[in-house]
């Protein structure tokens, strides 16, 4: 088994592993730049380590690929035999990021 860390940012805990690329809320950073996040558990492998409410000295850094927005949801509301209708269109900001190292 490879080693993992969980991270939280944007109100979400991701579980990651080195090299893993995902999409996270928006972060305020530029393309290219270099980002640290704390862990809240990190495993080597073979044990678990988990944090109250973060592993001391755990971190991992991650760098910015690109900012991006993501695919539209609509959310459509009525209320019948009323004429009522409503279409709310919605995309979300993103950040897609690359884990790079994850340091316990």
């Amino acid at each position: 088994m490879e080693a993992y860390a969980v991270i939280e940012t944007g109100g979400k805990q991701y579980r990651v592993q080195q090299g893993d690329v995902l999409d996270v809320e928006l972060l305020a950073n530029d393309e290219g730049a270099s980002v640290e996040f704390d862990a809240l558990a990190v495993s080597n492998g073979s044990e678990l380590t988990i944090g109250t409410p973060v592993v001391s000295g755990a971190k991992v850094k991650v760098s910015v690929v690109e900012n991006l927005r993501g695919k539209k949801i609509f959310s459509f509301k009525k209320k019948r035999r009323k004429g009522y209708r409503r279409k709310i269109g919605h995309r979300q900001e993103l950040t897609k990021i690359k884990v790079e190292e994850i340091s316990a």
